[in-house]
């Protein structure tokens, strides 16, 4: 059985086709990447999958449970996280504090123990440190535990932002441009990390980015986007050789006769 199973997804936004016919699967423990220029649906697509948006057609399943119109919360209840583009996270608050925020959904005390500062409320809440500290470590975040969110990095935000969304105990982690803003090293030590973070909690992820060689390093299945269609799919080296991949991003037509020396996605990128 499939985790993360969707069939013949569509949605419009007035006159825009924003996703067509859209049909992706990830099983178990699988790694699966999403490729495609600006604008082929990527975002769009994590939008229906999470529930902010609703699809006008095609269907949603997780773990073989239709899923296509439940309410964001409810999915997230499932064990389905996310990532965003734009770091969702309490930028005014700490490292720490934004981990102890992602957990509110597994605090195991009413509010009433909290206000009064009852002996469990207190185990509690050091359980929930503690697990916190834990992701940090796993994640090399421990020397920020305490700075502010706006004041790091943005490399450092996009890392933070995982670890967050790890504190909510995820089955199935959806990443939103996760290597962007970083450089070759960068998103070399990223790859690392999501393969071990994938050993560590057993997850299965769903990538996107821009960054052709980290998703062809660590996907195990790749699909390529453009215009809100599946242009292409199957694995990395294949996709990110396949004429009409490399026609999309370059925006002109390959020449098929010299296939062979043709240039590749990760020929277009910095070398892993």
């Amino acid at each position: 059985m499939s985790v993360l199973e969707i069939d013949r997804l569509s949605i419009s936004f007035g006159g825009i086709q924003a996703l067509r016919d859209v049909s992706i699967r990830a099983g178990e423990w699988e790694i699966v990447g999403i490729i495609g220029p600006n604008g082929a649906g990527k975002t769009t697509l994590f939008n229906c999958i999470t529930g902010f948006y609703t699809a006008t057609s095609g269907g949603i399943r997780y773990r073989g449970a239709d899923i296509t119109r439940l309410p964001v919360h409810r999915r997230t209840a499932l064990g389905i996280a996310r990532t965003f583009q734009n770091v969702g996270l309490v930028k005014n608050a700490t490292v720490r504090t934004n981990l102890a925020t992602a957990q509110h959904l597994a605090i195991d005390y009413d509010p009433w123990a909290g206000i009064v500062g009852s002996p469990g409320s207190f185990a509690e809440e050091r359980r929930v440190a503690e697990r916190g500290e834990l992701i940090l470590d796993l994640l090399d975040l421990r020397d920020v535990i305490d700075e502010r969110v706006a004041d790091l990095p943005y490399g450092l935000l996009k890392r933070v932002e995982i670890a967050a969304v790890l504190a909510t105990d995820p089955d199935l982690l959806l990443l939103d441009e996760p290597g962007s803003g970083m450089g070759p090293e960068e998103a070399r030590s990223l790859g690392d990390t999501l393969l071990h973070l994938r050993r560590e909690f057993g997850l299965t992820m769903v990538l996107i980015d821009h960054h052709v060689p980290l998703v062809t390093r660590v996907s195990d299945h790749v699909y390529c986007l453009n215009f809100g269609e599946v242009l292409a799919e199957g694995r990395p080296d294949d996709v990110r050789r396949h004429p009409e991949v490399v026609r999309a991003y370059l925006g002109e037509e390959p020449d098929h006769a010299a296939a062979a020396a043709a240039p590749t996605l990760v020929d277009l990128e910095p070398v892993r």
